[in-house]
């Protein structure tokens, strides 16, 4: 491979409005080969994905602006953002919840509290 081309990194989004809960994501899952982009709300998620489209979504339900379902809802009719795995990470997780998210789009779904390690495990099968 030429030395002047470099791979493709990884985009990611988190979408969460808990600061903490937003470094600790990060945390999580910054194991190298990221480009990570954190926004506290449904609306800059919205705005971050359209301008630079992900490739996974971390995305909390319960946030100011958009909700996490309607995020999901608007990623997937857009065809610039259609393609990103979504990963629904909240305190909602009755089954009803659950079913919610994945009409609205969600491909993975963990509960919080959540493990890191968990987290982590979802994120390296999602990519």
């Amino acid at each position: 491979m030429d030395a002047s081309v470099r791979p493709r990194r990884t985009r990611v989004l988190i979408a969460e409005d808990d600061d903490s809960l937003r470094a600790l994501m990060r945390l999580t899952i910054d194991v190298g080969g990221l480009d990570i982009d954190e926004v506290p709300d449904g609306n800059t998620a919205l705005a971050t994905a359209r301008a630079t489209p992900p490739d996974l979504v971390l995305v909390d339900w319960m946030m100011p602006g958009l909700s996490g379902l309607d995020l999901c809802r608007a990623l997937r009719a857009d065809p610039a953002t259609a393609g990103a795995t979504i990963v629904m990470v909240t305190a909602r997780v009755l089954p009803e919840d659950r079913e919610a998210a994945f009409a609205a789009g969600v491909d993975h779904y963990v509960g919080k509290p959540f493990s890191p390690d968990a987290l982590l495990d979802t994120v390296r099968y999602a990519l």
